[in-house]
């Protein structure tokens, strides 16, 4: 049997996840639930028998094996839990949640009923990371020591809820960084953070101690144990001469290894592997990666997957979240 699946927020990213799980073919989508009418309408146009919805609560009501949640951040933990509650699998957009404490909340809840729990760290599914984190793993680059990242949006998000940090739970940082904090714990098997120093600005200007407005630059180091130092840089609106700077490099003892995106896109990447002064091109554009962790979710959702315990590493990802926030300020 297909998954019975319902999508709670069907703004642009919510609508990308729709289309590109019902263009897999292994789900069925049962109902939409969105305030806006417009939004709803469009999807309904994807999945003509899905039964439209305006709320949660009606969500919540029907037959379903899972719920794909796309809302305002400040919203993901609460309704995850109420989705969790009702008995219904979650994939969630990033940030789980806004703190590392509401983050154990949702988990403790997906524990407590065994269900499967996901969120949209999608980066880690392209191709290209995908050949730079086997090339580590592998040991194809000696013993990492460092891993350079940045994530850069030269226009920054668009909704005013983002720069609002009750309901964002902060700015570039949760925004973007979330996903450097992410790879380079990924890219190294998710080793304890021993140190984390950093600086946010907003407006340009080093933030207020009070933190009365969201960062949008940010610089970030962390110690890993192992002796590995990550450094992270990340922001909204910068004059990077592109729409986007999107970069995860790995040095190691005896070689290097790369994930860049195109040209500026924010969907190209490409992979690469050093060698000393050499190149080695290991993945170029297209690949179709923007669905691809809801896909895998709900594939494993069909399967019958339950709670799986590498979703506590989500706890560790907001905890240093956390920690860029208390040591920059925030």
């Amino acid at each position: 049997m297909k998954p019975r699946l319902g999508f709670l927020g069907v703004g642009w990213i919510g609508r990308h996840r729709l289309e590109a799980l019902a263009a897999s073919g292994g789900i069925e989508i049962a109902a939409i639930a969105d305030p806006s009418r417009e939004r709803r309408e469009a999807c309904l146009a994807v999945a003509p028998g899905a039964r439209a919805c305006e709320h949660l609560g009606q969500l919540l009501e029907l037959p379903l094996d899972g719920i794909v949640i796309a809302t305002p951040s400040a919203l993901h933990a609460e309704h995850c839990i109420a989705a969790l509650e009702r008995g219904h699998a979650v994939f969630c957009q990033k940030p789980l949640a806004r703190t590392a404490a509401e983050t154990r909340k949702v988990v403790d809840v997906a524990r407590a009923h065994d269900l499967l729990l996901a969120v949209d760290l999608s980066y880690r599914k392209t191709e290209a990371m995908r050949r730079a984190w086997k090339v580590v793993r592998e040991g194809g680059i000696g013993r990492p020591f460092a891993i350079d990242l940045a994530f850069h949006n030269a226009y920054g998000p668009d909704a005013p809820w983002f720069y609002d940090k009750t309901a964002s739970g902060g700015g570039c940082v949760i925004d973007l960084g979330i996903h450097l904090v992410d790879l380079a714990l990924w890219l190294t098997d998710f080793p304890a953070v021993t140190r984390v120093a950093s600086r946010l600005f907003a407006g340009g200007d080093a933030i207020d101690p009070c933190g009365r407005q969201v960062e949008d630059y940010a610089e970030v180091q962390l110690q890993l144990a192992g002796g590995i130092v990550a450094r992270l840089a990340c922001s909204w609106r910068v004059s990077a001469g592109r729409d986007a700077v999107i970069e995860a490099t790995v040095y190691g003892t005896s070689g290097g290894v790369a994930m860049k995106n195109v040209d500026g896109s924010f969907y190209d990447f490409i992979a690469e592997r050093y060698h000393g002064t050499r190149t080695e091109r290991l993945a170029s554009p297209p690949d179709s990666w923007g669905g691809r962790a809801a896909i895998e979710w709900a594939e494993r959702l069909g399967v019958g997957d339950r709670f799986d315990p590498e979703s506590e590493r989500l706890i560790a990802l907001a905890e240093v979240l956390d920690a860029i926030y208390e040591r920059g300020g925030a």
